[in-house]
């Protein structure tokens, strides 16, 4: 499976000392981006200071009008409330889902957590119908727990 074998190439990445976190943050969904063929869109949202709301991070992926997310808006928003994983595999099944492209079917997001504290999460959009499965939510939660340790 590709998401195993990505791990260790994760890891490099967030242990890579010449790079600063928002390189790193990068260089995590350019990897992704390229190897995961059901991955369209990848990009971390962070909670801004003690507002509620999430700001727009590193990504890759067509350009997003949503550079800032309001708690409970849309699926990063609702994320950023329930301390939970969110996995959409039908986008128009979704009340509350913001569009970001009309090519969007399916869309899964992870929370980070340092301190126990949910600080920002790993937004992942597919063009595909139905992609994600459990695999792609335990490897998510890999990123995100390698991701906690440069915030």
């Amino acid at each position: 499976m590709i998401l195993e074998t990505l791990k260790p190439q994760v890891s490099a990445i967030i242990s890579n000392q010449d790079l600063d976190k928002n390189e790193r943050l990068l260089k995590i969904c350019e990897l992704l981006d390229k190897n995961i063929t059901y991955y369209n869109w990848v990009g971390f949202y962070f909670r801004n200071g003690e507002k509620e709301e999430l700001l727009l991070g590193p990504y890759v992926g067509a350009p997003t009008d949503h550079t800032v997310i309001p708690f409970g808006k849309g699926i990063c928003g609702q994320v950023a409330v329930s301390n939970e994983n969110f996995v959409v595999p039908d986008v128009a099944a979704q009340d509350n889902y913001i569009a970001c492209s009309i090519t969007v079917k399916a869309e899964i997001v992870v929370p980070i957590f340092v301190n126990g504290e949910n600080i920002g999460q790993i937004d992942i959009d597919s063009n595909t119908p139905d992609p994600f499965t459990e695999l792609d939510e335990r490897f998510l939660e890999f990123v995100c727990a390698q991701v906690a340790t440069i915030l």
